[in-house]
Parts: C-alpha cells; sequence; structure tokens
C-alpha cells in the first residue's frame, strides 16, 4: 500500500535544505507553506445568536487534511496541470490528431490560449479539491465549477472523455501521487462527465 503524502511529510527532516531531484520532492514542495487551510463550513446561522452562548454549537472541523492538501499545494496541483495540459495535445484521441475536427483545430490552431488554460485548470483542480482559492469561470455552466458551457462547443464524445481522464490518470503516476489521492482526483475529473460530453449529445 502506498504511503500517503502526511507520512511521508511527517519523516522529513526538520532542516529545509532538501535536493529536488525527484519528481516526488517537487510534487511535495510547497505543502509545508499551504498546509493548514480551513475551507469548510461557516459559522451557525445569524438566527442563532440570539441563543445563550451555552446552546450554541461549534462549527464543525474537517477530519483531516483536505484533497488540496494532501496533493501538496497549488505548485504541486499546477506542475500537474501544466504537464497533463501538454500531454493531452499529444493524445491520438482528444489532441491533435484527434477525429473531432474542433478538438483538432483547437490543439493545432489556438494554442496561444494554453497558458491561459493551464492556469484556470490550475484554479479548477485547487477549488474542487478543497483549497483556498475560487474558480471563476469564463463561461459558468449550472454551478460555478460547472463545465457544460465551456464545452458545449467542442462536442467532446464519452470516448474522448475518457482519453482526456486516461492521460490525467498517467500525468498523476509521472509525479508519484499515492493511490488514494489519484483515485479522489479521479472521481473528481469523472462526476463532471455528463457536462462535458453533453454538447456531443445535443442535436445539431
Amino acid at each position: 500500500m502506498s504511503p500517503t503524502l502526511e507520512d511521508q511529510v511527517a519523516r522529513e527532516p526538520a532542516n529545509t535544505e532538501e535536493r529536488p531531484d525527484s519528481r516526488r520532492d517537487l510534487f511535495m514542495r510547497g505543502t509545508v507553506m499551504l498546509s493548514g487551510v480551513a475551507f469548510f463550513a461557516l459559522p451557525a446561522a445569524c438566527a442563532r445568536a440570539q441563543e445563550p452562548p451555552a446552546a450554541s454549537k461549534p462549527a464543525d472541523k474537517p477530519s483531516g487534511p483536505s484533497l488540496y492538501d494532501r496533493l501538496g499545494g497549488i505548485f504541486a496541483i499546477a506542475a500537474v496541470v501544466n504537464y497533463f495540459s501538454d500531454e493531452i495535445i499529444k493524445d491520438p484521441i482528444a489532441g491533435a490528431q484527434s477525429a473531432n475536427p474542433r478538438l483538432r483545430e483547437w490543439h493545432t490552431k489556438q494554442l496561444g490560449r494554453l497558458p491561459g488554460l493551464k492556469f484556470m485548470r490550475t484554479l479548477w483542480v485547487a477549488a474542487v479539491s478543497g483549497g483556498p482559492f475560487q474558480y471563476t469561470p469564463t463561461r459558468p455552466g449550472s454551478t460555478n465549477l460547472g463545465l457544460e458551457e465551456a464545452h458545449k462547443d467542442l462536442k467532446i464524445s464519452p470516448k474522448e472523455f475518457d482519453a482526456v481522464a486516461a492521460v490525467l490518470s498517467r500525468s498523476l503516476d509521472h509525479f508519484s501521487v499515492p493511490q488514494r489521492e489519484k483515485s479522489e482526483v479521479l472521481a473528481a475529473f469523472a462526476a463532471h462527465k455528463d457536462e462535458v460530453t453533453k454538447g456531443s449529445q445535443a442535436a445539431p
């Protein structure tokens, strides 16, 4: 069973002179600086403000580190997204050689937008994983994190979505992400499959 990121951080020496000579070291960098960020429940509703202090209930506390923290924070997430975004272009199903003319055009004629897309993807993953960053979509879906409007015109098929998911899986492996965190990231991505593929299912 793969050790969790928390276990590996606990075994790190107290000094800060680490050698960034492995992909795992790169992926873990920034964890200490960004860990401990709380993002869960707000205090009790204002209607309860009139109750005696003894009757007030404190907001629920997170039971452990968020996925965001376990992934290593924003720098680690950005590293994965950067690699993942470049790898999609090479994928024969969803990239520059895709049978989908819209995906093919995006990955060959609109790559000037790729840096901005990497930034937006990083914010999206950080928000979905429980980080302290707010994702604001350029084309809002049914929810703030909804992806249907942003991908509607690309008409992405379920097969193409699955190909992107496979690229994401390989990208997580590239950075030696433990199985628990890898599974949670892939599940969060898969939860939006219907939204991303909605454009391919719409009537012409």
